[in-house]
């Protein structure tokens, strides 16, 4: 089977870019299994995702693409395979056991490299997934001491990103510049509306409609970055505060799950602070 490689383009919008690129794919005798193509016409920038097989040279095509592309050509061409991913967590389990169980199951196109925690509660629930789990306490430490302990705890395994599956922590610009747009974040969609240490009693006292959840790239903007993927359900009066509670947490996992396989297969495009999504 010939291998697959993922070519992903973004740069100013011109007549003629499709045939410029599958030019270039063309004259290497190389067959595109998927192809999808977006025109923002905002800011006139294209985008493109192709699922390319066949064997082939990175470097030799990326340098003819960018000979026949505009010059602020963004261009990435990798072997298509699972990416290393590290999760942080606090004390709430279910997008944590989610994602465990499907990497587990091999539905999850990543390897989860570790599992790092500000409080131990999740360890043994992670090792009995053969999963390393590193608990770094916030206790007694400044904001940047805590933070240098987890990077210094994550390089190892040398994440290509950063989930945080209910970590609930407020991350530096600093930590945050360190890793952009590889930290991704899970929160319920009550936001602005709802804030502080109990949005399902608020949203429950509100008598709210729908429970939704989102998933985003982590930016200096809290809770404001690119975002990747949402839900949302439907609730009505005879949901209690608790039974809300379950419902959102059955939302947030099915998103977060949504947002890593999308991210994973390389099919999301960063824009200003927003997303291209190619599902």
């Amino acid at each position: 089977m010939d291998p697959l490689h993922i070519l992903r383009i973004q740069c100013p919008d011109r007549s003629g870019l499709i045939a410029a690129i599958t030019g270039v794919i063309a004259a290497h005798q190389l067959n595109i299994v998927v192809m999808k193509e977006f025109v923002e016409p905002v800011s006139n920038s294209f985008f493109a995702r192709f699922e390319i097989s066949g064997a082939l040279n990175v470097d030799e095509i990326t340098q003819e693409l960018g000979k026949a592309l505009p010059p602020t050509t963004q261009i990435e061409l990798h072997a298509a395979r699972k990416k290393d991913i590290v999760l942080l967590v606090t004390k709430e389990q279910h997008c944590l056991s989610d994602l465990l169980v499907r990497h587990f199951f091999g539905e999850l196109h990543a390897n989860i490299k570790a599992v790092i925690g500000n409080y131990d509660q999740l360890a043994s629930f992670t090792k009995k997934f053969d999963i390393p789990f590193i608990h770094v306490s916030h206790e007694g430490l400044t904001k940047e001491s805590f933070e240098q302990k987890i990077i210094d705890a994550m390089q190892p395994f040398e994440p290509e990103y950063i989930v945080l599956a209910k970590f609930m922590r407020i991350l530096s610009p600093e930590f945050v510049a360190q890793y952009k747009h590889r930290i991704i974040n899970i929160h319920h969609s009550f936001l602005p509306a709802f804030v502080g240490a109990h949005p399902y009693r608020q949203a429950y006292e509100r008598g709210v409609k729908l429970i939704g959840a989102t998933a985003h790239f982590v930016t200096n903007d809290l809770d404001e970055g690119p975002i990747i993927t949402q839900k949302v359900i439907n609730v009505d009066h005879e949901y209690s505060v608790t039974g809300m509670v379950q419902a959102g947490h059955e939302v947030e996992k099915a998103v977060l799950a949504e947002a890593l396989k999308l991210l994973l297969e390389d099919r999301v495009f960063v824009t200003r602070n927003r997303t291209v999504v190619f599902d």
